[in-house]
C-alpha cells in the first residue's frame, strides 16, 4: 500500500539539496488539495525554488495559490529568519561587549546551523497558532530540522543565555537566549514531531551511493530522537527504453545503488518514482508527477536534439590553465553528491602526468579505496583526513579548554553545540591548514573546502580571543595565514562545483557569497556530469539533455569566473 494515499496530518519532506524535495511536498499538497482537503505547504529551504514550483510567487506571508482551491503556502526565507534571529541573541550585548566580541558573535550565528534554527523558530511559531491547526486539514513541510537542531532545542541549558560562558568562539550556533519565551512552543513542536499518528517524516534521496547514505543517516537520527513514523521516497530511477549506451549505463548505475541500500533503511516503506521526463514546475505537471507518485508510469514526449555547439569548454582547458602555474592549492568545492571528489582526483592525476609533484588530500573516507594514508605512487601523495577523527580530536580539546569552566548542564549544552556540521568543517579545516603550507613547494589537491563561514569563524574567533584574553593558546601559524593565502588567487585556486540543475546552481550561488564574505573570489566553476556534450537517442535522456541548456547558459552569462563542463559519465 502506498503511504501516500493515506498520509498523516504533519508530513515533513527531508533530504539533501537537488533530491527534489519541493517538487515531492507540492505535488502531495496540491494532490491533497483536489481532494477537497484544506492544505498548507510550508518551506524552509534556503535554496527554495517554491514559486517556480507552484507556479505563483510564494513568499513570507501566508498566501492562497490562485489555481488550487484549499492550498495555501508560505515561504519562509531563512536568511531574514536568521538575520531577526541574531538580533534577538545579539541585541542585549551591544552595549556590554567591545565591537571584536560583537562581530565574532555575528559571525557565530552566520552558518548554515543559524539558519536552520531560526527557520525552525518560524515554522514552530506557526505550529503553535491554534487558529492554524482548525484551518487546515494538512500541514507539509518542504525541509525539515535536522536532528543536531531537535536535539539541541531538548536542552534545558539551551535556554540559559550561554553565551555569557561560552569560550569557544567557536559556536556555529550558538545561545538560544534570544529565544527564551518560545521555549514551551519548541517543546511542544518537538512533541507533536515525535507522535507517530500525527506526523510522517519522508525521507527524499536520488538512487546514488551517496544520497542513500545520507537517507539513512538522516533515519538514525531522528529515529534516536522518538520521530519513528518514517517514509523513504527514491526519486529519479531510471530504466533504459531503447539502446542508448548512455542509458543503459545510467540504468545498471541506478540498479546498482539501490542493489546495495544500506540496512538500516531497507526495512522502511519504500516509493520508487522513476525518473521524469520533465521538470515538475506549474499545476498540471504537479498533478502529472502526483501519478507518478501512485505507480504509473510517465508519457515520455518527443523531444528534438539539442543544439549543443555553445557549450562551455571542456575540463581539459581548466587542468592545462591550473597546470601552467607550477604550484599551489586548488580546492574543490560544493554540496555533497556533485561530484567533488572524483573530480579532484582527475586533476591531481593530470598534474602527475604533466611531471608535477602532487599532494592530493580527501575526507571522503569510501573515495578510491586503493589509495592510502601517506601512500605514494610515482609524484602522487594521497592523504586521507578522517573527518570523524578530526572531530573527535577537536571536540576533545574545546570541551578540555572551555568546558571546564561551566556545570554539567552548560556541558552538555556545548557538547551538543559541538556536534553541529560546522564543528566537522571547522575540524577538518585545522587538519586541511597543516597541507596548504606545502603549496609553496608543489601542488596541493584538496577535496572539499571550508566554506567563508569557517574562514571568518576561525578569523572572529582569534580577534575575540585576543580581545578578551579567555584563552591562552594563539591558533597555529598556518591557520593564521590560511585566510590571507586563500584570498590570494596565485596561491588558492576554488573551483565551485554543480550540477546542471536548478536547486544544486542555487546552492553553489549561496557558496559563492558565502566566500564574497570571506573576500575569496572562485577561480573557476566546472558544470558536472552533464549530458549536453553527449550524442543520445533515448527520448527521456534527449528531454533531460534540454533541460540542462538553460542552467548551463545562465551560468556562463552571469559568471564572471570561468566556467567549463563535465560530461555525464558511467562511473
Amino acid at each position: 500500500m502506498n503511504f501516500l494515499q493515506y498520509p498523516t496530518r504533519y508530513l515533513f519532506f527531508t533530504g539533501k539539496g537537488g533530491v527534489g524535495k519541493t517538487s515531492l511536498s507540492s505535488a502531495t499538497a496540491v494532490a491533497l488539495a483536489d481532494q477537497g482537503n484544506r492544505v498548507f505547504l510550508v518551506c524552509t529551504d534556503p535554496a527554495s525554488n517554491l514559486s517556480e514550483v507552484l507556479g505563483t510567487e510564494i513568499g513570507a506571508a501566508v498566501v492562497s495559490h490562485p489555481e488550487v482551491t484549499g492550498l495555501q503556502a508560505i515561504n519562509i526565507d531563512p536568511e531574514k529568519a536568521a538575520a531577526k534571529y541574531r538580533e534577538k541573541v545579539i541585541g542585549p550585548y551591544r552595549d556590554r561587549l567591545p565591537e571584536a566580541a560583537l562581530a565574532s558573535m555575528e559571525e557565530q550565528l552566520s552558518g548554515a546551523c543559524t539558519m536552520e534554527i531560526a527557520a525552525f523558530d518560524e515554522f514552530a511559531a506557526l505550529l503553535g497558532k491554534h487558529e492554524l491547526l482548525h484551518d487546515f486539514d494538512y500541514i507539509i513541510f518542504d525541509t525539515a530540522p535536522t536532528g543536531h537542531t531537535l536535539r539541541l532545542l531538548q536542552l534545558p541549558s539551551a535556554w540559559d543565555g550561554f553565551i555569557e560562558t561560552n569560550t569557544t568562539g567557536t559556536s556555529c550556533l550558538g545561545p538560544l537566549a534570544g529565544l527564551t519565551q518560545q521555549h514551551e512552543m519548541y517543546k511542544s513542536t518537538i512533541k507533536t514531531l515525535t507522535n507517530p499518528d500525527l506526523t510522517t517524516v519522508v525521507l527524499v534521496c536520488r538512487p546514488d551511493t551517496a544520497s542513500l547514505s545520507e537517507a539513512a543517516r538522516t533515519n538514525g537520527e531522528l529515529a534516536d530522537l522518538g520521530m519513528l513514523n518514517q517514509k523513504l521516497i527514491v526519486n529519479g530511477v531510471f530504466r533504459s527504453g531503447s539502446d542508448d549506451e548512455t542509458a543503459l549505463d545510467w540504468e545498471k548505475r541506478s540498479q546498482k545503488s539501490l542493489a546495495s541500500i544500506p540496512e538500516v533503511i531497507k526495512k522502511v516503506d519504500r516509493v520508487e518514482i522513476p525518473l521524469l521526463p520533465f521538470s515538475p514546475l506549474g499545476i498540471k505537471r504537479l498533478q502529472s508527477l502526483w501519478q507518478t507518485m501512485l505507480g504509473e508510469p510517465p508519457a515520455i514526449p518527443p523531444a528534438k536534439k539539442v543544439d549543443n555547439k555553445k557549450l562551455p569548454p571542456p575540463l581539459s582547458g581548466l587542468f592545462n590553465d591550473i597546470e601552467k602555474s607550477g604550484k599551489g592549492v586548488i580546492m574543490t568545492m560544493g554540496k555533497g553528491g556533485v561530484g567533488k571528489t572524483t573530480l579532484a582526483t582527475d586533476l591531481a592525476k593530470y598534474l602527475v602526468q604533466h611531471n608535477h609533484k602532487v599532494l592530493l588530500a580527501t575526507t571522503d573516507p569510501a573515495a578510491h579505496l586503493d589509495f592510502f594514508l601517506g601512500q605514494t605512487i610515482g609524484d602522487l601523495t594521497v592523504a586521507r583526513i578522517d573527518p570523524k577523527e578530526e572531530t573527535h580530536k577537536y571536540t576533545a580539546k574545546v570541551m578540555a579548554e572551555a568546558g571546564q569552566q561551566l556545570d554539567e548542564q552548560g556541558r552538555k549544552l556545548l557538547e551538543e553545540d559541538l556536534r553541529s556540521p560546522c564543528t566537522e568543517e571547522i575540524a577538518v579545516f585545522l587538519a586541511f591548514a597543516q597541507l596548504v603550507e606545502q603549496g609553496e613547494e608543489q601542488f596541493i589537491v584538496l577535496d572539499t573546502a571550508p566554506t567563508g563561514h569557517t574562514l571568518l569563524l576561525l578569523d572572529a574567533a582569534r580577534a575575540y580571543h585576543r580581545e578578551v584574553e579567555r584563552t591562552t593558546r594563539e591558533l597555529p601559524e598556518n591557520v593564521q595565514k590560511l585566510l590571507p593565502r586563500m584570498r590570494d588567487p596565485d596561491f588558492t585556486k576554488i573551483l565551485i562545483v554543480t550540477l546542471p540543475e536548478l536547486t544544486p546552481v542555487k546552492e553553489a550561488r549561496q557558496l559563492e557569497a558565502d566566500l564574497d564574505r570571506a573576500s575569496i573570489t572562485p577561480y573557476a566553476w566546472i558544470i558536472n556530469q552533464s549530458l549536453a556534450p553527449l550524442d543520445l537517442s533515448d527520448p527521456l535522456l534527449v528531454t533531460k539533455q534540454q533541460e540542462e541548456i538553460p542552467h548551463i547558459t545562465r551560468l556562463m552569462e552571469e559568471n564572471d569566473s570561468k566556467v567549463f563542463l563535465a560530461e555525464w559519465y558511467a562511473e
